[in-house]
């Protein structure tokens, strides 16, 4: 599934950008939920993902596991993965302190149990490459940080996509973090399946002064045409 993933928790803002029919998926994290004022814990989120999960069916959502420890991460993932059929899991690909476990558990969610896993906090494309030969559905490219580092992300999706064609791996790249609309169109170019964006870039890319200028004429015009036909009714 490529294209366009919302970026939102926003069960409004959700069904307004399905309805008209650009978005491919939505994807959420625990950042996104805690913003978006989800409360009442795991059982909370529960809710409002399979609120989602029904709403985009069969788009993926993508809901991220809230445990570093192994087995929690492990066991959230057996348990939100049940959720709906249309949920990937986000698994980061190490622990805050470089804990190497993550790349061993996306391998066996994926071979073993089949859920579909989606990489996230990737920086570079050594990371993604590693993650898609683990068996990873998506690998998730955080775009804009690796940008507010001082290198350019075009460059490494770009090099991604080709190593990914190269290996014949069928892992999709997400690209993700965007800081402006501009990053949208300009990571697909350089090769991303998957662009996540936030409702406010989607409207950016959408809007325009001088189509807002055209259609005030078109309108202003479509009036007088419509006073003529009434005169001439008279």
């Amino acid at each position: 599934m490529s294209g366009i993933f919302l970026d939102s928790g926003d069960v409004s803002e959700i069904k307004k950008f399905q309805a008209m029919g650009i978005i491919r998926g939505v994807t959420t994290n625990p950042s996104i939920l805690v913003k978006q004022g989800i409360k009442g814990g795991l059982p909370g989120v529960h809710v409002h993902c399979i609120q989602i999960a029904k709403l985009i069916d069969p788009l993926p959502l993508s809901v991220e596991v809230t445990n570093n420890d192994p087995d929690g991460m492990k066991s959230q993932a057996l348990e939100f993965s049940k959720w709906a059929a249309n949920i990937n899991l986000k698994i980061p690909i190490h622990g805050p302190n470089g804990e190497l476990e993550n790349l061993k558990l996306v391998h066996e969610l994926e071979s073993f149990h089949k859920v579909r896993v989606n990489v996230t906090a990737m920086m570079n494309v050594q990371q993604c490459f590693l993650a898609a030969m683990a068996g990873a559905t998506y690998v998730s490219l955080f775009g804009g940080r690796i940008n507010d580092m001082g290198y350019d992300s075009c460059k490494e999706i770009s090099r991604l996509r080709h190593l990914l064609d190269e290996f014949k791996l069928p892992a999709q790249i997400i690209v993700g973090s965007c800081r402006e609309a501009l990053n949208i169109m300009e990571w697909f170019e350089a090769g991303a399946h998957i662009v996540t964006a936030p409702p406010k870039f989607l409207e950016t890319l959408i809007i325009h002064p001088h189509s807002k200028e055209t259609v005030s004429q078109f309108v202003k015009d479509g009036a007088r045409l419509e006073d003529w036909k009434v005169r001439e009714a008279k």
